[in-house]
């Protein structure tokens, strides 16, 4: 008897000395505050365009584009330093020589030849945001460098390009809550968006 106690015993020791099995965490990302919506004008006197955007954002004149000088003074980068990111916006005047239909072809390669290696999709929507503000705004999925890109028109001479960039690597899944919450400037940034002769 004491033999068959002994013996369960050493089995049961044995069978509870198990190595402890670890099980990852999922991966998570940090949180990130986001402020309450607020805005501002930029109203830049010699400017060709004016609109509102946000108290938390500031803006600078761009003065290198690959390397070289912008095509024009007008070209400005809005800056949301809490974020870690930066609207691009180029302007141009729609010429004979620079047409509208070769403006808007541009910003249609730049979308979609430069992000469709990384994007998931890329969805176009029109907006028509005031008798002289025609938009069209560039959604992009997946890990593309720019998730934001827009253009804005008013047909006739002024031309605005717009892309959202962060300073990290892309991924979609971190930088959702920050892309959600600056699409809503963009749009009213659009939405306030004047024109200038």
């Amino acid at each position: 008897m004491q033999r068959l106690f002994f013996i369960v015993l050493a089995i049961t020791l044995l069978s509870s000395c198990r190595p402890e099995v670890h099980t990852p965490k999922p991966r998570g990302y940090a949180r990130v505050d986001l402020p309450q919506h607020a805005y501002q004008t930029f109203n830049e006197p010699g400017f060709p365009y004016s609109f509102e955007y946000p108290a938390y954002a500031r803006i600078v004149k761009d003065t290198v584009f690959f390397g070289k000088k912008p095509e024009n003074p007008y070209w400005i980068n809005i800056v949301f330093p809490s974020l870690g990111g930066q609207i691009y916006l180029s302007y141009k005047r729609i010429t004979a020589g620079q047409t509208l239909g070769k403006l808007i072809e541009d910003s249609h390669e730049m979308s979609f030849t430069v992000h469709s290696k990384r994007a998931d999709y890329i969805n176009e929507t029109p907006l028509i945001l005031d008798s002289n503000v025609y938009v069209l705004m560039f959604d992009v999925g997946g890990n593309a460098a720019s998730a934001q890109q827009f253009l804005a028109t008013d047909s006739v001479k002024h031309f605005i390009r717009g892309a959202l960039y962060f300073d990290v690597t892309p991924n979609a899944d971190s930088l959702r809550p920050v892309n959600e919450f600056l699409k809503k400037d963009v749009q009213h940034m659009l939405e306030t968006l004047k024109w200038r002769d």
